[in-house]
């Protein structure tokens, strides 16, 4: 067991819902946010290392824009009790990929959508046509800072064009 090591996160799944107030956005970060979170179509990516509150601020900017349904609340492990927002966790026994979970969505018409991580081509690929298809799209890229998504993506085989900016 020399050199190993585990890591565990724990997450408090009642403490988890914060709002974008309270994870720490001052009065122009909201501002921003706010515009972003209501456009009717794109890709939202919070980018940031392991543990730096990207799922958090996933969870404030979804819980902001919610309309709770509660005929629609699927929770399970390994998901946040959030009213009105389904949830799937994945599972590659299955072939319950993040990218086939994608291809589930709804389309064409509007919709908000929340993939926990772009890992991998095939999902970045699908995440992204859902944006330009009527989806807001909300997710994560695991990388050091912001500008190192355009770099993490590209590097995933993303084609330059879809992540310069518009």
């Amino acid at each position: 067991m020399y050199g190993e090591r585990v890591v565990m996160r724990l997450l408090d799944k009642n403490t988890v819902l914060l709002d974008l107030v309270e994870i720490g956005m001052d009065k122009a970060q909201l501002q921003i946010m706010e515009s972003l979170i209501h456009k009717s179509h794109g890709i939202i990516l919070v980018t940031g290392p392991t543990g730096s509150g990207k799922t958090t601020t996933l969870y404030a900017a979804l819980s902001k824009i919610n309309r709770p349904d509660p005929h629609h609340d699927h929770r399970g492990p390994g998901r946040v009790p959030a009213q009105g927002i389904s949830q799937t966790a994945v599972n590659p026994k299955i072939e319950l990929t993040f990218a086939n979970g994608l291809r589930q969505l709804p389309s064409p018409g509007p919709g908000r959508d929340m993939v926990g991580e772009i890992r991998d081509l095939e999902t970045a690929e699908i995440a992204i046509q859902a944006s330009l298809t009527g989806h807001l799209v909300f997710s994560t890229v695991h990388t050091n800072d912001a500008a190192g998504a355009v770099t993490r993506l590209v590097d995933m085989g993303v084609e330059p064009f879809l992540v310069a900016p518009r």
